[in-house]
């Protein structure tokens, strides 16, 4: 942007040419007479700042590479700039200058307050961690979620002080903290490390802004009998030995019914598709594992069995 282009003179301009093209401009421009000149306003003011000081415009001519045909301003003993204006022109111009500039600023403050009030600013969203189990995972539940926000005091507006005392509702902080209880449905066959998103559930927003979005983290917890790798599931059962050779029904956990097919043998690997965790559209397997275990609490009549399987097998 050339200042001297903006304002309709050229490098040769002296100081009257300057501000007489300013205050044409600022006349035809000034957000009081053009409502719509707000921007091109304040493009020749920032122009005029520069050109009406000597030192700012000498600087700005050497940093753009403008070089003026005539001779450079002379300047007086006060070290002002030769004008052919006289005293009252000077007068008028300063207090035409002085008046706009007022008037920008009181403008700017004025739209700058109502911005402020009218401009709807939208909540923060806010995270929180979930912990669920593996059957959990597998098969959703419901869980009630303790969530902590803090927002600006309602009493003091965040000054933390009220008449030189610190604020009784938040001990001088500034801030109001409450937890509020929000029940989640977890969906089924959620994967570890998933995000779930439930709307309005954040930090409120201000002017009628729209309420922020509470994002939960999924953290899902291996057990002795069951974990996960990526989005398949190993789950080791154990069953009785008569439960190995005749076979048996039992709940996995994701509730379904799974049936071990007679002489079983211990170590024996089941895979189920489609029955471990999900994540875009993909679901992985599960994956049982049957072991055989033999009760350390055994009763005589139970030994005596085994002995006489022993003698039928051999």
């Amino acid at each position: 942007m050339n200042y001297y282009e903006l304002l309709g003179v050229t490098p040769d301009s002296d100081m009257a040419e300057i501000k007489s093209a300013y205050r044409k401009l600022a006349r035809k421009f000034h957000p009081d007479v053009n409502p719509d000149g707000m921007s091109k306003f304040k493009d020749i003011s920032r122009a005029y700042d520069v050109l009406s000081n000597n030192e700012r415009r000498k600087r700005y001519d050497t940093i753009n590479g403008i070089f003026k045909n005539k001779q450079e301003f002379k300047e007086n003993k006060s070290g002002s700039v030769k004008s052919n204006v006289n005293e009252s022109e000077k007068m008028a111009s300063e207090k035409l200058d002085n008046k706009i500039n007022f008037d920008l600023f009181s403008l700017f403050k004025k739209y700058k307050s109502r911005a402020n009030k009218n401009i709807p600013v939208n909540g923060e969203d806010i995270n929180a961690d979930v912990s669920l189990s593996l059957s959990e995972a597998l098969t959703g539940c419901n869980k009630v979620i303790n969530v902590l926000n803090k927002e600006v005091c309602p009493r003091c507006n965040g000054r933390r002080f009220i008449n030189g005392a610190k604020c009784e509702v938040c001990s001088g902080t500034g801030e109001y903290s409450s937890i509020k209880r929000i029940n989640v449905k977890i969906p089924a066959k959620i994967r570890n490390g998933a995000k779930l998103r439930v709307k309005n559930e954040g930090k409120r927003g201000k002017f009628g802004g729209k309420s922020g979005d509470l994002y939960l983290l999924i953290s899902i917890q291996n057990d002795e009998n069951i974990n996960f790798e990526g989005l398949n599931i190993f789950y080791n059962v154990k069953v009785s030995p008569c439960d190995a050779v005749l076979g048996c029904e039992l709940f996995l956990p994701n509730n379904l019914k799974f049936k071990i097919p007679p002489k079983t043998s211990s170590g024996q690997k089941f895979r189920l598709a489609g029955q471990g965790l999900q994540k875009n559209g993909k679901i992985g397997d599960m994956i049982v594992t049957v072991t055989i275990d033999i009760s350390k609490y055994l009763s005589d009549d139970e030994i005596k069995m085994y002995e006489k399987l022993r003698k039928m097998s051999n």
